[in-house]
């Protein structure tokens, strides 16, 4: 839902509090084996029905520039209006724009042979030119774009030197035969390319509109184009609402029902029920005191998600953050369970680890978290005695430290909750809490302006790597100052010399995690989980483990209510 994508606490609190965008990151569904939910189970789908929807969104749509967008709602509603090689149906890589492809004995060059009956929403053809162009502007240090580099760096052939401004752009790894082939070089074997080719910043962009629209690109509905099941109506930059509509010109239109869904900004979860039982949206997220209340109602339902939350501890901007033993000792200061149990309230369980539960399994066919165990568990007296020797070590008897939080009603509860446990089980520490709306805390942690950051990850792709490629030295998502010379060896070797060798490439990454929790990388929080009221009558709205967090292609409205 990114998943890719980079999630705030505030975000997820938008999703599963304020009757989430739409139907992944980010209703309810019933979870599906393969890590994909869908929606609705009730009444028959059908013309009879209107095909229109109604949801509340969390927050403003912060970019819908594919390159660009680095958050749950940009990948979403982008995922949702374009379309790459491939799309994500209910945890299951289907066919998009490319039919079919094929991998060289290596594992280094992959041909895609393109449909010749997609067209862009100006009428022009969908061509491998258009790849070819976003995936250079994605990585072309002039862009700008964050995801460019971390998406595409040390995957396709050339990406990290073109965007560090060795190579010329023309010199990344991927070229167009003829208008419907596109052939993709490698730096190495990746095994999981097929899934990163479904994600945003993979999408083809038609250069002549790009460049045409100049800044204002991606600014608002006059300046998009769109390739995907649905457009994007009566939205700008700053806009608290808007439209997705069929996309009559998609080549795949017949097997998209919708006609309409709409969505207005709504961050108070009080407000998105109060909307629900009025009729006007068709979901609501529950924040805890409202599941206690509706849990037993006939459209309440609760589902997990494969995101991670976690407290971001920036070694650059505190001396104490800087102390290993110091950010142990927070990692085991709080009460995990009693946050989950009594503020969340919705599904989510305690995070113990850098991987999810339910995510990946081993080659052997275990759960990763189960095979690693439980890296970083509560315990109050182990984190004071750390902390203590911390104080010591840099000669202090006191620290005082910022958390910046989301803007949630929710969120700042959990914040403070949070707050409340380190002051409490960490002598001389003080905690001041900052919450600031999703897109300021977006700038604060690109910018690494802040201390300690209430943040998370769901995964782009179906892969450990998603996880743990965060935390490596200079990384695009680091921003904390992290760095471990044998954590990022071990790492590195899974996109190397082991890129083939499945089982020795999973005992790298399940060493790589334990050396996250010795040294303290982050403090893991919860794993979440959305309980939501939602309308019977939605049909095939699937929720996806990676990428976008909600595909709305097959999804329609039935008879049931």
């Amino acid at each position: 839902m990114k998943k890719v994508w980079l999630l705030s606490l505030a975000l997820l609190f938008g999703l599963f509090l304020a009757a989430c965008s739409g139907g992944g990151e980010s209703g309810s569904s019933d979870s599906g084996s393969d890590g994909g939910s869908n929606e609705g189970s009730e009444g028959d789908s059908g013309s009879d029905a209107e095909q229109v929807l109604h949801f509340t969104n969390g927050d403003t749509i912060p970019s819908m520039d594919p390159g660009m967008a680095t958050d749950e709602y940009g990948i979403q509603f982008t995922g949702a209006t374009m379309e790459g090689l491939y799309r994500v149906k209910d945890g299951e890589i289907v066919p998009g724009i490319a039919k079919d492809h094929k991998v060289s004995e290596d594992g280094t060059t992959w041909t895609f042979n393109l449909r010749e009956d997609a067209t862009w929403s100006n009428g022009d053809p969908v061509t491998a030119h258009d790849f070819v162009y976003a995936w250079q502007r994605a990585v072309d240090p002039e862009t700008g774009s964050e995801y460019g580099p971390y998406m595409l760096g040390g995957v396709v052939k050339n990406a990290t030197a073109v965007n560090e401004g060795d190579v010329p752009v023309k010199e990344l790894g991927v070229k167009a035969p003829d208008d419907y082939t596109l052939e993709v070089n490698l730096e190495n074997p990746v095994p999981y390319f097929e899934s990163l080719a479904t994600f945003s910043t993979y999408f083809p962009l038609n250069k002549d509109f790009v460049e045409e629209q100049g800044d204002k690109y991606a600014t608002s509905t006059d300046t998009l184009l769109f390739n995907g099941p649905f457009t994007l109506e009566n939205w700008n930059s700053t806009a608290s609402s808007w439209e997705l509509q069929k996309n009559e010109d998609y080549w795949d239109a017949e097997t998209v029902e919708l006609k309409k869904m709409t969505f207005e900004v709504v961050k108070d979860p009080q407000t998105a029920v109060d909307l629900y039982e009025s009729g006007e949206v068709d979901r609501a997220g529950l924040s805890s005191d409202l599941v206690d209340k509706y849990q037993s109602h006939d459209h309440y339902k609760v589902f997990p998600e494969a995101s991670l939350f976690y407290l971001k501890m920036n070694q650059t901007k505190s001396e104490a953050l800087a102390n290993q033993k110091m950010r142990k000792a927070i990692t085991m200061a709080f009460d995990k369970q009693a946050l989950v149990d009594e503020i969340l309230n919705n599904g989510s369980i305690v995070s113990t680890g850098f991987v999810p539960a339910d995510f990946v399994q081993t080659p052997s066919g275990e759960d990763f978290r189960e095979a690693n165990g439980d890296l970083i568990t509560y315990d109050p007296e182990k984190a004071k005695k750390l902390w203590e020797e911390g104080l010591e070590e840099i000669g202090k008897d006191s620290v005082k430290l910022e958390l910046l939080g989301g803007d949630s009603e929710t969120a700042k509860l959990s914040d403070e909750y949070v707050v409340n446990q380190l002051q409490k089980n960490l002598p001389g520490l003080e905690v001041s809490l900052k919450s600031v709306p999703f897109e300021q805390r977006l700038d604060a942690d690109t910018n690494m302006n802040y201390q300690l950051q209430t943040s998370g990850w769901g995964p782009d792709y179906m892969d450990p790597y998603t996880f743990l490629n965060l935390w490596l030295t200079d990384g695009q998502n680091n921003k904390m100052g992290y760095s471990n010379e044998k954590y990022d060896k071990l790492i590195q070797e899974t996109t190397d010399e082991l890129a083939q060798d499945p089982e020795a490439r999973y005992d790298n990454f399940l060493e790589a995690e334990k050396i996250l929790a010795e040294t303290a990388a982050v403090a893991p929080i919860y794993q979440s989980a959305k309980a939501q009221l939602v309308r019977p009558k939605i049909q095939d709205i699937y929720f996806n483990s990676f990428g976008p967090t909600y595909e709305w292609k097959w999804a329609s409205v039935g008879s049931g209510e």
